[in-house]
């Protein structure tokens, strides 16, 4: 039976679907090999991402139907993806085990956030039985609720494969992912318990503020941002977001941190470089806060996702934290843009194993679950 599992997520940006075909290999001391065979990401139909975006920023209401059609539109999408990875790796179909599919986040609004009274859901769309279907592949879809529904966030659910890759005895680690919402591993020299949660904003924010004033997708380097100087005052205000202080275990998504809520921070007047450099600095201080109160003896922070790019916001994060050594993870031999996508590779794998997918000192859901629904090739 094949070893080789296909990790697919498209992140809160929605810049693209992440493929990755990994194989995996449980080593006799109980750590883990991860093989990346091939990784790629294709890109989204510019109108299926236009609505997706604008899904992001609240700037759509849904109908029933339009849930219904989205689920569909980005699971073909997601199989499209797959079934390329496939091919451009030399492979068939009949090579890889399982699929593990991450969907598009709609709505993420687990326990401890301000529901009105509402029960805790989270809500990825990308149906994964139809996914099944399109590629002939075994596909895990639908990670996050399990969790959900054991009290838990649902998120982050990859501290567990960071742990196991990128954890060293004597020395505190962080592994940070800067994709449109940062999220933090909490990885402790001294084998404590791992932890995990979001920060915040990470390119999010940068990218949608830099799509709405330039037509571009992403601030390419940090050029937008780096032409601009930091608002102290707007920074301040956007920083007073209750949300922030709260402790973890917390999780959070585009549909809490979207332009609407920059929009009623601003007193008219800003330049939109200025606005992009604070959104930034907004980036960079939520990050090195979170840390700094959760784990300040953290001497390597090795970041993954598509923000490692972003020159301007590396330099910052090291600027911010003196005395840390600030690099990609790979500078560890794992490639930044596929890391998310060898995530859901690897839960797929311990979906299919019967194993648990979640961290309980991560999420805080009542105990390890198996995550995910299985549709069958």
């Amino acid at each position: 039976m094949s070893d080789l599992f296909l990790g697919l997520i498209s992140g809160t940006s929605a810049d693209g679907i992440d493929a990755a075909i990994v194989r995996f290999d449980d080593r006799a001391d109980g750590t883990l090999d991860a093989e990346l065979r091939f990784g790629a990401t294709y890109p989204w139909d510019p109108a299926l991402r236009a609505r997706l975006v604008a899904l992001g920023q609240q700037a759509a209401s849904l109908t029933l139907d339009d849930v219904g059609e989205l689920d569909v539109l980005i699971a073909d999408a997601f199989a499209d993806a797959a079934l390329a990875a496939i091919t451009d790796a030399g492979l068939t179909a009949a090579d890889i085990r399982a699929i593990g599919s991450h969907g598009q986040t709609l709505r993420h609004r687990p326990c401890g956030r301000d529901n009105d009274g509402r029960a805790p859901f989270t809500l990825q769309l990308g149906d994964g039985a139809r996914i099944a279907e399109g590629t002939g592949v075994a596909t895990v879809a639908d990670f996050r609720r399990r969790d959900v529904a054991a009290g838990g966030h649902g998120a982050p659910l990859l501290p567990a494969l960071h742990a196991a890759l990128l954890s060293r005895p004597g020395e505190d680690r962080a592994v940070l992912n800067l994709g449109g919402i940062a999220n933090l591993t909490l990885l402790p020299g001294d084998g404590g318990p791992v932890r995990g949660f979001d920060t915040g904003p990470a390119n999010g924010l940068m990218d949608a503020w830099c799509l709405r004033h330039t037509g571009e997708a992403f601030d390419r380097g940090g050029a937008l941002a780096a032409r601009g100087r930091v608002d102290a005052g707007l920074l301040a205000r956007l920083r007073s977001e209750p949300w922030f202080a709260a402790p973890p275990p917390k999780s959070t998504g585009r549909d809490q941190f979207h332009l609407d809520w920059v929009d009623a921070a601003l007193q008219g007047g800003e330049s939109i470089a200025d606005i992009q450099a604070t959104l930034l600095a907004l980036s960079v201080a939520t990050i090195t806060d979170a840390l700094r109160a959760t784990q300040p003896g953290t001497a390597r922070v090795i970041g993954c996702g598509g923000g490692v790019h972003n020159g301007a916001l590396m330099r910052a994060l090291g600027e911010a934290l003196p005395g840390v050594a600030v690099e990609s993870s790979a500078a560890h031999g794992l490639d930044p843009d596929h890391v998310e996508a060898m995530g859901f590779a690897w839960l797929a794998r311990q979906t299919v194993l019967g194993r648990p997918g979640n961290l309980p000192s991560v999420t805080g859901a009542a105990g390890p679950r198996v995550l995910g629904v299985v549709h069958p090739a």
